[in-house]
């Protein structure tokens, strides 16, 4: 067989070209033939793949960014997030895949030798690796590379385009000065700039000093930008940044210049910004001197673009806004609802159309509306801003508002009914569920409708009901409408039938004649009438008649009352509504602690408004009818209100020292007095949760945990209120267990010595019978001047012993009970042994029962009042 070979000069030069390949691949000779052959493999092979992930990367950030045009643009689309990672960790897989190709650039095709690079392609893959790491957001490993270049490289042609990323970099770091100071002295150098580096340098001048609040300075910088770049997309958005500069510097002329270079570049840059640039000027329009119909025309005519549907949300709120301009509320109502039907994603948008909406109803006096609108401009504002927390005051105000409005108007409704004479009532609720019926039968005939046209399916069949029509599948037999609509059916088309074999045939049934002859309405109709929602019927009985529960309403209604004049008149200076709602209540005879209140509120009302004839009137009335209260002390003399010992503060005050002095049955009996007394001023909730303390420290847990939730649910917007729903949520829980430690590892202690007191002090001298006296006579029982001796005593005592770590103090445990403590001991044994030396030692000779135990478990004993069960498990 004859076999093809090769001609041998082809052979030669295949291996000719294979040993150059194999020469070339060198990195070890600075050759013209190694230098080609490793910067083209660089380039080509890696640095230019490397480029393109770059490129897809930063289309990626600037698709998932999103501008706030309410705040002045960065100049670069890209959203420094602050969070914790290792070095080597990526982001994103484009800048990942750029960041490998440099990595392989520089180890595969460097020529290293003697510490000078001979490839000319390498600072090419350092500066590849530095802008992949600027984008992923490692800031202090792309400072390495481009650091790299302009040590290692000075006579690289990229040196200029390493030194501006350098600086950029620094400016991501917070180094803003440092940036400035650096772009400075480049720009000022005779350097020949490529258009996208003098650009880039002068655009990251400019952003240094946006951060720096230096917003005149940033113009000049920027404005080189705009010259430059020759990018249209930038110079857009440098045009509109430069815009919202002089807006903020209040150079209204040249930021509307700037705005119209932006509207000129038309479709050359994204749409956004034009748009944006419109409504800019619209908020710089000036009503006394421009043309209103003009604007309104231009704002119009943006609507009607069809190009425009991405920013209708935008236009909605300026042209809702140039109607609150000129007082056209209504219309502006109607395009702010008209922007939040859009779904706008600008948060911040929604904010404001929310919180303008809010503002107009509560302007009009329609609090819970505003209250709406106010919590949904609080769920898309971010919570760490002042706008946030001013707005959440607001709202918190309008609390108390709702609440009292919905009690006023749902008891005044109850209460009207009950003064309603019978017939009214009925033709009342007869009207009320004629309106249901027509609702309900509407709504039937529409559903029998959508019943019988044919289905969406791909054979035109219906979906199967079986098991009961309900949309969502439940068994028929469980929904008691379809049940007794069926019953309805069956009696109509069959009769009373009794449950039996062959009813069929049973006598007195309905025909198929007499069956088809029935009305699909009347039948609709009956079924609809046969319900008890539509028979005025059901709400008659469900009006009260017991007069316990009728009074209760009307109370609740006086205090409603009663709270919303005062909120009015304090929180929001609303005196109309104030004096309305105070002179409504008076006319509904209201309960005697809420008359003189009012009455005083609304002097002060009238005398706020000016109104001079009737504040003197209800002065007048004041002096007349009370002439004996405080309000008429201080009408006499206003002056004296200054330093009135009677003050609800110096009231307070009283009490709470004795508070402090453990005469908690007096702070609990004076708490309910000045809360009656004070109905209706912010002290009141003070009082609340000082006698919810006390209550907890003289009958324990409970009494304690009760009064604070009374206290968090009935004056929830009050400090005190949020402070008790704080104590419920968060240490009432670590409270309430009863379990005793035991610990022995402790490290204090106490004695305690207990003393039933004696109940209550008893004259017995006028009781004539023994048996009486008996009873009474609680003589042997210690007196709380009995324990001071013993305390006395104690003290003496420690004292003599020289037990200076040692102190004594009487607890108030319960009504009739009392412990006298001995503090600071260390150990258990330690705290009996003290005991057991001040009975031994024969000045003292104390036998009376004493108990030691650690400072956790006498804590848990004062809270839950639980000393028996101490002693009887400590024994065991």
């Amino acid at each position: 067989m004859k076999r093809n070979y090769l001609p041998t000069y082809t052979r030669y030069i295949i291996l000719l070209l294979a040993a150059v390949s194999l020469v070339s691949c060198s990195r070890k000779k600075n050759k013209w033939l190694n230098r080609n052959f490793h910067a083209m493999g660089a380039y080509y092979n890696v640095i230019y793949n490397g480029n393109l992930a770059l490129e897809q990367g930063k289309k990626e950030l600037e698709q998932t960014y999103i501008d706030n045009y309410w705040e002045i643009l960065p100049i670069e689309r890209m959203q420094v997030v602050e969070e914790s990672r290792l070095a080597d960790d990526s982001r994103n897989e484009s800048f990942s895949k750029a960041e490998d190709k440099a990595a392989k650039a520089i180890q595969k095709h460097n020529i290293n030798i003697g510490g000078t690079e001979y490839n000319p392609q390498i600072d090419e893959a350092f500066l590849l690796l530095g802008k992949a790491r600027y984008y992923d957001q490692r800031f202090f490993p792309a400072l390495e590379a481009f650091n790299y270049i302009i040590t290692d490289y000075p006579e690289s042609d990229r040196l200029v385009t390493a030194k501006v990323w350098r600086e950029k970099t620094n400016m991501r770091m917070g180094n803003n000065e440092t940036a400035l100071k650096n772009l400075k002295e480049l720009l000022a150098q005779d350097l020949e700039f490529e258009e996208e580096d003098l650009a880039d340098a002068s655009a990251t001048l400019a952003q240094a000093y946006i951060n720096l609040e230096q917003k005149d300075s940033a113009i000049a910088p920027l404005a080189e930008a705009i010259r430059v770049t020759p990018s249209n997309e930038k110079k857009g958005r440098y045009l509109y940044i430069k815009g919202q500069l002089y807006d903020r510097l209040e150079q209204i002329d040249s930021a509307n210049a700037a705005f119209d270079e932006v509207i000129a570049l038309n479709r050359k840059s994204p749409r956004i910004y034009m748009i944006n640039a419109y409504m800019e000027k619209a908020r710089n329009y000036d009503f006394d001197k421009e043309d209103r119909l003009a604007l309104l025309a231009l704002l119009q005519e943006l609507e009607e673009d069809r190009e425009n549907r991405p920013y209708l949300d935008k236009i909605y709120y300026q042209i809702a806004e140039y109607y609150r301009d000129n007082d056209t509320i209504p219309g502006s109502v109607s395009f702010y609802n008209k922007s939040l039907r859009t779904n706008t994603q600008d948060k911040y948008l929604k904010s404001r159309n929310y919180l303008t909406l809010g503002n107009i109803n509560f302007d009009d006096a329609l609090y819970k509306e505003a209250g709406a609108y106010y919590d949904s401009t609080l769920t898309n504002l971010p919570e760490n801003t002042r706008e946030f927390r001013a707005i959440k005051k607001k709202r918190v105000n309008l609390e108390d508002v709702i609440l009292y409005e919905d009690i006023a108007v749902k008891n005044d409704s109850i209460l009207n009914l009950i003064n309603m004479p019978k017939a009214e009532r009925l033709a009342f609720f007869t009207e009320y569920t004629n309106g249901l019926k027509e609702e309900a039968l509407a709504e039937a005939k529409e559903a029998a409708k959508n019943k019988n046209k044919p289905s969406g399916n791909l054979f035109g069949k219906q979906q199967s009901t079986a098991g009961g029509a309900s949309s969502k599948g439940d068994f028929y037999f469980y929904d008691s409408k379809q049940v007794a609509k069926g019953v309805l059916k069956f009696n109509r088309t069959w009769g009373d039938r009794a449950l039996a074999d062959n009813w069929r045939y049973e006598k007195g049934g309905k025909n198929t004649n007499e069956q088809d002859a029935i009305d699909p309405e009347e039948e609709m109709l009956a079924a609809i009438e046969s319900e008890p929602q539509f028979q005025p019927e059901t709400y008659l009985e469900s009006i009260p008649k017991d007069e316990k529960v009728i009074d209760s309403l009307a109370k609740e209604r006086n205090f409603a009352y009663y709270q919303l004049g005062i909120i009015y008149k304090e929180k929001f200076k609303e005196y109309g509504l104030a004096s309305n709602k105070l002179e409504d209540l008076l006319e509904n005879d209201p309960e005697e602690r809420l008359i003189l209140p009012s009455k005083y509120n609304l002097f002060k009302i009238y005398e706020a408004m000016g109104d001079d004839t009737k504040a003197n009137t209800w002065k007048q009335n004041i002096l007349t009818n009370h002439p004996d209260s405080r309000y008429a002390t201080i009408l006499k003399n206003p002056r004296g209100l200054l330093d009135d010992q009677n003050s609800p503060e110096a009231v307070y005050a009283t009490v709470y020292r004795k508070f402090e002095n453990q005469e908690y049955e007096e702070v609990i009996e004076e708490s309910n007095k000045n809360i009656e007394v004070f109905t209706g001023n912010d002290i009141v909730p003070k009082f609340e949760l000082l006698k919810a303390t006390a209550s907890g420290r003289y009958y324990g847990f409970e009494e304690y945990k009760k009064g604070l939730n009374y206290v968090a649910l009935n004056y929830p917007q009050s400090e005190e209120g949020k402070r008790a729903e704080e104590i419920v949520s968060k240490s009432l829980p670590v409270l309430k267990d009863t379990e005793f430690a035991f610990s022995t590892n402790e490290k204090e202690y106490k004695l305690i010595y207990p003393f039933e007191l004696r109940a209550k002090k008893v004259d017995t001298s006028r009781i004539t019978s023994d048996k009486e006296k008996n009873n009474f006579d609680n003589r042997n029982q210690p007196t709380m001047q009995d324990v001071i001796a013993l305390k006395e005593k104690i003290d003496k005592a420690i004292t003599e012993f020289g037990f200076t770590d040692l102190s004594t103090s009487v607890d108030i445990y319960t009504p009739n009970k009392t412990l006298l403590i001995v503090h600071g001991l260390k150990s258990k044994l330690g705290a009996e042994g003290f005991g057991e030396k001040l009975l031994k030692e024969k000045d003292y000779k104390i036998k009376h029962q004493n108990i030691g135990i650690s400072s956790q478990d006498y804590k848990t004993v004062q809270v839950h009042k639980n000393l028996a069960a101490y002693i009887s498990q400590a024994s065991k």
